[in-house]
């Protein structure tokens, strides 16, 4: 799974881009500081079920911290857009480009309202939140729609005469941009049908609009809600139908950073942090972290690993399953206790778990067993949440 960072230049981006993956990536108040990609590990959270089951977990592929399993997901940050980008304005198209990979998308937002369109800093107020959020979005749109509506006429011809398949055609023609058959399926049935000929300009961009939105869903991240007047934003950015999770991507960077010289004792997306020797900080520090504090007292965590899991868990509707080769050690064949935690589709079956594991492991699939109730289930058990999964397969066993 990947997670794409996509906003108008010089929002924060990047600082919110360390603060999920704790690397250091050149951060400037001016446009265009990220050139290229970067690409990092986030970890969305969960309540582990190590204590339930009354054991001692060692994880290989994701950690557990005080019973909370932390499970590894994939980060793009890209460069910023400017208006126009589609056409090649800015850093044009190569940054949209840089997100095609992303199963959903992170739009950072300045609720503050304090850097201008061009990316360049303003009196905070001044710049309409809600403008960035349409603008950038709308970007990414007339991108997509660049792309589908190159050989449009030739697409349908090819539909209405030959007896193609539009969603075959255009799957082949984004093969590189992660959007599949059924997806845009889906969107057809839900808008015009197959009479192409009839379809405008405007038709057009409204399919591709719809095609994103199903395919790279956009969640909003409200950065600098700790500066006014982000509170009044907020409540504007809530009316509408985006899904917004208020963050404030410096302060969780501050707690992250002096947690990793353990100047702290800080968890992500918890409401508090303990100062571990007041004598090992600067009088600069203990007035950063006081204004964090007041902060974690209002809002209740920084919105960071907020933000992660509702990726996760909400827009894209993962759950958690953890795959086992002793269903009754909850270990695999090393005794590493419960090993794995993987995120896959709410619905997703027991198969379905298999091919994420391995494709071997699938392809030589024979059943699987719940380790709960030791009770055999077949390749099309729907999964639940917090499941723990033995795969039996004749090229493996898991």
């Amino acid at each position: 799974m990947i997670i794409g960072l996509l906003g108008k230049t010089n929002v924060g981006k990047s600082t919110l881009f360390n603060a999920v993956t704790q690397l250091n990536v050149p951060i400037a108040n001016h446009p265009f500081t990220t050139i290229n990609p970067n690409v990092g590990v986030a970890y969305a959270k969960t309540k582990c079920i190590c204590e339930e089951f009354g054991v001692k977990d060692n994880p290989i592929h994701s950690v557990c911290i005080d019973r909370n399993r932390f499970i590894p997901v994939k980060v793009i940050d890209v460069a910023g857009l400017v208006p126009g980008a589609h056409e090649g304005r800015g850093l044009g198209n190569k940054f949209l480009d840089d997100a095609r990979q992303a199963d959903a998308l992170i739009h950072v937002v300045d609720v503050s309202g304090s850097t201008d369109s061009e990316g360049r800093p303003c009196p905070p107020g001044t710049q309409d939140p809600m403008f960035d959020m349409e603008f950038v979005e709308k970007e990414f749109d007339l991108w997509l729609t660049s792309l589908i509506s190159r050989d449009w006429d030739k697409t349908v011809r090819e539909v209405e005469h030959q007896d193609q398949k539009l969603e075959q055609l255009l799957a082949t023609r984004l093969s590189g941009l992660a959007i599949s058959e059924s997806d845009i399926l889906e969107v057809m049935l839900n808008f015009k049908g197959s009479k192409l000929l009839t379809w405008s300009k405007e038709d057009l961009f409204n399919f591709c609009k719809k095609l994103r939105e199903k395919s790279k869903p956009i969640i909003i991240a409200a950065n600098k809600a700790d500066i006014p007047p982000a509170d009044d934003n907020i409540a504007k950015m809530k009316k509408s139908d985006r899904i917004v999770v208020p963050c404030a991507s410096e302060a969780e960077l501050l707690l992250t950073r002096a947690a990793s010289k353990y100047l702290i004792d800080y968890m992500p997306g918890n409401d508090l942090f303990r100062i571990n020797d007041e004598s090992k900080l600067t009088i600069e520090q203990k007035k950063a972290l006081d204004l964090v504090r007041i902060l974690l007292d209002k809002t209740g965590s920084t919105g960071v690993q907020l933000l992660i899991n509702t990726v996760c868990f909400k827009l894209l509707n993962m759950i958690v399953v953890y795959p086992v080769e002793d269903e009754n050690k909850f270990s695999d064949k090393k005794g590493n206790i419960l090993p794995d935690a993987y995120m896959v589709k709410n619905g997703s079956t027991a198969k379905d778990l298999a091919f994420v594991i391995h494709s071997d492991l699938a392809k030589g699939f024979l059943h699987a067993v719940d380790a709960r109730s030791k009770q055999r289930i077949g390749a099309d058990h729907k999964l639940k949440d917090r499941d723990v999964v033995k795969i039996v397969s004749t090229m493996s066993r898991r």
